[in-house]
């Protein structure tokens, strides 16, 4: 009974240990590079603005926390995570095998496929090997930068890395690149609608194994706490029709969510 009843009290102790340590949130910080209209980007005033930035606000009002957004070059968003900067990343940050040995990911946020951009008239193909010789620029970081690695330079085309994606399309609009790669509708509903985007064009879709769509929220490996805090705010936004509002707002019709 004296060894039972020890037990007994062990065990209330650790439940209470394990209780006293679970990490009530009071705020989110979320990572953000702030250069990928219309999900992230800054307004002239110098705040953020953006699909995943209203989404991000969102899943901190349905969680009654208060969203604190923290700037990175893209590439730098993941180290970042991992030295505990931040407690998430919402950047239009693709799900990918790579990725997911090293962190983890929320339920989807949404899916886009990938895209290049060009200059009217010239009609380049997605095809690699029809791209031997050309210059094509990319974001450190992305999965865009996988496959210009694994493909394009072994296709023989010239491929050049940039800390964000405004000085991709800085180089592309200079003349100094032939062409962009990047997500889909960012080019389509960022780049192509601004003043700097008239006269280019975006391609098909590239259709690649290296290029996933499901997009969602970094979070640090074996966090299983704040995966399911996040994913119940993705939930809820779903359920109440945030999701649907704040998607309407930004993209009209058009659907990006996959249900996946």
């Amino acid at each position: 009974m004296k060894k039972t009843l020890l037990t007994l009290s062990a065990l209330t102790l650790c439940m209470a240990a394990g209780l006293a340590t679970a990490k009530e949130y009071k705020e989110l910080r979320f990572g953000v590079d702030p250069s990928y209209a219309p999900f992230e980007s800054k307004a002239a005033d110098g705040s953020l603005v953006g699909f995943d930035i209203d989404l991000g606000n969102a899943i901190c009002a349905e969680l009654k926390v208060k969203c604190k957004w923290v700037e990175s070059d893209f590439d730098g968003t993941i180290p970042g995570l991992k030295a505990n900067k931040f407690d998430g990343v919402i950047s239009s940050m693709t799900v990918t095998p790579a990725r997911e040995k090293v962190i983890d990911f929320s339920s989807e946020l949404f899916s886009g496929p990938t895209a290049l951009v060009f200059k009217k008239g010239v009609s380049l193909s997605t095809d690699p090997d029809s791209l031997k010789g050309k210059k094509v620029g990319y974001e450190q970081g992305t999965i865009q930068e996988a496959y210009a690695k694994k493909i394009l330079d072994k296709a023989g085309v010239q491929t050049q890395a940039y800390a964000n994606q405004d000085q991709v399309y800085a180089d592309l609009i200079s003349g100094r690149l032939d062409a962009s790669i990047q997500d889909m509708l960012q080019a389509e509903l960022g780049f192509l609608k601004s003043p700097q985007g008239v006269g280019f064009e975006v391609s098909p879709p590239v259709d690649s194994e290296l290029l996933p769509a499901k997009t969602a929220v970094g979070i640090a490996k074996g966090n299983t706490e704040l995966k399911a805090l996040i994913d119940k705010g993705i939930k809820a936004l779903h359920d109440d029709g945030t999701y649907a509002s704040i998607q309407k707002k930004h993209f009209g019709d058009l659907n990006l969510y996959s249900g996946k």
